[in-house]
């Protein structure tokens, strides 16, 4: 038996010498990267001689588990550098005298200034919380592949988005930025799926941001490569719903120590449809009481990108880059309306079917210059930029109505009208932030930013009177706005306790915003002009009860200023019986915010709570206003005051090792004060609404991901009803091909085909019902090709699990 011991021990022994001595390869530097607690992946690692630092002498990137080997290095001082985005840049000096080096565990910090991330462990690759909000990685998201942004943001945590593309955050439209800057490119559906690198949800943004955020921000990220080298993918898909689908991406990028320049190409082409149903009842009108509507829409959609970015790195502290946008989009319209209406006792009074082809184009380039400046204490930093958007929208529409008798013959000859509505809209942003330490444990942040917008619409509707087209001046008009904000803020930041051990995080802001707008249409029948400055104070609290666990108190001050879509006042009047319209006369809304929030991680369980409370004047809300002709004219309108509590919650989890998953789930009470409005009876007082999803990611072998995202919005209220109900469920699978850089992609949206859209209301004078359902259940079917690229990882590739 001793003897039998002793051959064990020197076994295991041989055994442990010989992997040690397989482990270590000729002139080599070898190492493991962590954030302190699991391993990161991706991480560059640059090997460059002390003697001249312009030059690289090994390169390497770390793998799933962290590690990384530097090979065929020469005996000399070296400086090695460790970079990954979201994390700040760590670097060492090493002497290699040609036996080989292991550097154990190198722990990299995460950059405050860049995200402020705490990685959720249980879902790393998919969420990643921040001190505002949390980040969304486009990657971990393959149930819309061939889809938009609109389709991205339905299966985010949080994120509220009807069956009409309306994008709300707590019940509010949030404030809506592109890498971080305001844009033109306004319409979600503007913006490839695949194009997208990351979106971030602030639902608690500092004096640092926008004040013209009242539920929060949500700010789109694009794809850049970083990783050295020519790297390449490219993306084939096409599938079905009613009709046909494609789309494809190529993406193009060669970095070297100076130089990143990459240039990508998406496009997608769909067919659409559309049916819709209304029935509208007029109270106190005897002839058109009761109003039967049914639509239906054929529509064909494209939709191309082209992206160029260029930075310049001409040492490690200073980054210089530009970057430029083009988009093109098409959508043509084939739209028939039956229109029936019968009198108080419902016997027929009239008839009519409106066909109307609406085709649109739209243009849309962006180009930005940004300067980065670091130094050697990494809480200092500098950054600017210039950005300018442009967009240009036409829409040209011919319209066809026929009136019918009782039972459905003609009547009289067609009716022919013209529409048009061309847009041209600019806008540009100079911004300047700077954060510097005043002490060992404070930071002082502050900056400017300066917007300025231009717009102009010209819209026109023609009768066709003996064989010619004749303008109506009574809805036709030009429309002319031009905007300027200017803001400042200061922003300090500081902590007690010790830096790995911070017990109390404080943060408090002003930020000072300055906003000068006018309006007017070319007949004069609009105008309007504001100047105003309005000063906005944050602040927060954070107790770190222990180093996975922190309690957070906010408060902060914002304003909901309209839109352009609110304050035009031209008149569409497509659907005759339910036109709509801007009101350019529109107060913006100052709301008050006080928010409590609570963390919690675990080893495969994450917690993440937020109840918060907002007191808003001038609520600004749709409101319908009966017509003595039968007709609704919808226009927003300042009703008055709300008053929205609520609770917000997201719960990540990892059970077992080929399953994770993530449920959100937000509930808000809204209690509306609608003194404003003469009838003030009709509006809505009181109402609870909730949304929630749950994300389920399976690995059910190696090289296969399979997604389910489920999605319930509950009835929401509007300002005289309230619209109806939401659900859905998508599907989204992929297999890695063989050993090769190619994936195998397969989504259905909307697997039950239950997604639809509408809205009761129901006042005094008028109740109005209405549903919409779109061709949303759709089988999409995608190739993607990558070479020595990292877009393996973030185009289709789905990191639930480390491969």
């Amino acid at each position: 038996m001793e003897k039998w011991k002793q051959n064990l021990i020197a076994a295991i022994l041989l055994f442990a010498i010989s992997q040690y001595s397989f482990s270590q390869k000729t002139n080599s530097v070898t190492g493991t990267i962590s954030d302190g607690k699991t391993p990161l992946e991706f991480v560059d690692v640059v090997l460059k001689p002390l003697t001249d630092t312009t030059k690289t002498a090994a390169y390497a990137v770390t793998d799933s588990s962290g590690k990384f080997v530097l090979e065929n290095i020469n005996s000399a001082e070296y400086i090695l550098k460790f970079r990954l985005i979201g994390f700040k840049s760590n670097s060492q000096k090493i002497k290699y005298t040609g036996t080989p080096i292991s550097l154990g565990n190198i722990v990299l910090q995460e950059d405050a200034n860049l995200l402020n991330t705490v990685v959720v462990n249980s879902q790393k690759k998919q969420i990643q919380k921040t001190n505002e909000g949390f980040v969304f990685n486009a990657v971990s998201n393959i149930s819309q592949t061939g889809g938009t942004a609109i389709d991205m943001l339905k299966n985010i945590p949080t994120v509220a988005v009807d069956a009409d593309d309306a994008i709300s955050l707590r019940g509010k439209t949030p404030l809506i930025l592109i890498n971080g800057k305001n844009s033109a490119v306004t319409n979600m559906n503007q913006i490839p799926a695949s194009s997208i690198e990351s979106i971030e949800i602030i639902t608690s943004p500092t004096a640092k941001y926008d004040a013209n955020a009242e539920s929060g921000i949500i700010n789109i990220k694009l794809k850049k490569n970083n990783l050295n080298g020519l790297n390449g993918a490219a993306v084939l898909g096409g599938g079905f719903g009613a009709k046909g689908r494609m789309n494809s991406s190529v993406l193009l990028n060669n970095k070297t120590d100076k130089w990143n320049i990459g240039l990508a190409y998406d496009n997608r082409f769909a067919g659409r449809t559309k049916s819709i149903k209304g029935e509208r009842t007029n109270y106190f009108i005897d002839d058109e009481h009761f109003i039967n509507q049914s639509r239906s829409d054929e529509r064909t959609e494209g939709l191309q990108n082209l992206k160029l970015n260029v930075d310049f790195s001409p040492n490690d502290r200073n980054t210089i880059s530009f970057e430029a946008l083009g988009n093109m989009e098409s959508q043509d319209n084939d739209e028939t309306l039956k229109t029936d209406i019968l009198n108080s006792s419902n016997q027929f009074y009239s008839s009519n079917k409106r066909h109307s082809l609406e085709l649109e184009r739209s243009k849309a380039a962006e180009f930005a210059f940004n300067y980065d400046r670091k130094f050697s204490d990494d809480r200092k930093s500098l950054t600017a930029s210039i950005t300018t958007s442009y967009n240009f929208h036409r829409e040209n529409t011919d319209i066809d109505t026929d009136n019918y008798d009782k039972n459905y013959a003609p009547i009289g000859d067609t009716f022919w009208q013209r529409t048009h509505n061309y847009e041209k809209e600019n806008i540009s942003n100079a911004i300047v932030n700077y954060a510097f330490t005043i002490s060992e444990k404070s930071i002082i942040e502050t900056g400017y930013k300066g917007t300025f917008r231009l717009f102009n619409s010209d819209f026109q509707s023609a009768d066709l009177i003996n064989g010619e087209y004749v303008v109506n001046p009574m809805v036709s008009n030009i429309f002319d706005f031009n905007e300027q904000i200017n803001a400042v803020y200061v922003l300090w930041n500081s902590y007690s306790g010790s830096k790995e051990n911070q017990k109390w995080k404080y943060n408090l802001g002003l930020r000072a915003e300055n906003v000068s707008n006018n309006g007017a249409t070319q007949n004069n029948s609009d105008h309007f002009s504001n100047d105003y400055l309005k000063i906005f104070p944050s602040g927060s609290v954070q107790l770190n009860l222990k180093s996975d666990e922190f309690l957070k108190f906010g408060y902060s001050k914002r304003i909901n200023r309209p839109d352009l879509d609110d304050l035009n006042p031209f008149i569409d009047i497509t659907d005759a019986l339910n036109p709509h319209g801007g009101n350019p006369y529109l107060k913006p809304e100052i709301i008050y915010i006080v928010e409590l929030s609570y963390n919690k991680d675990w080893d495969k369980y994450s917690l993440s709570g937020n109840a918060f409370y907002r007191n808003a004047n001038n609520t600004i809300r749709q409101y319908g206003v009966l017509q003595d002709n039968g007709v609704i004219l919808l226009q927003p309108q300042n009703i008055g005051n709300t008053v929205t509590y609520g609770l917000e919650t997201i719960f990540s989890f990892k059970p077992i090792s080929f399953y994770d998953g993530n449920i959100s789930l937000t509930a808000f009470q809204q209690n509306i004060n609608a003194g404003n409005l003469p009838q003030s009876e009709d509006v809505v007082s009181s109402a609870f609404s909730w949304y929630g999803k749950i994300i389920n990611n399976f690995t059910p072998w190696k090289g296969g991901k399979l997604q389910v995202i489920g999605n319930y919005n509950s009835a929401v209220a509007t300002a005289q009803g309230k619209r109806i109900p939401i659900y859905n469920v998508d599907m989204g699978f992929q297999q890695k091909l063989g050993k090769s850089n190619a994936r195998l992609g397969l989504v259905v949206t909307d697997m039950f085909n239950t997604l639809e859209s509408g809205y009761k209301n129901n006042t005094l004078l008028f109740r109005n019902n209405r549903t919409s359902k779109s061709d949303t259940r759709a089988l999409m079917l995608t190739f993607a090709y990558t070479f020595r690229s990292d877009f393996k990882e973030k185009l289709l590739e789905n990191q639930f699990s480390t491969e």
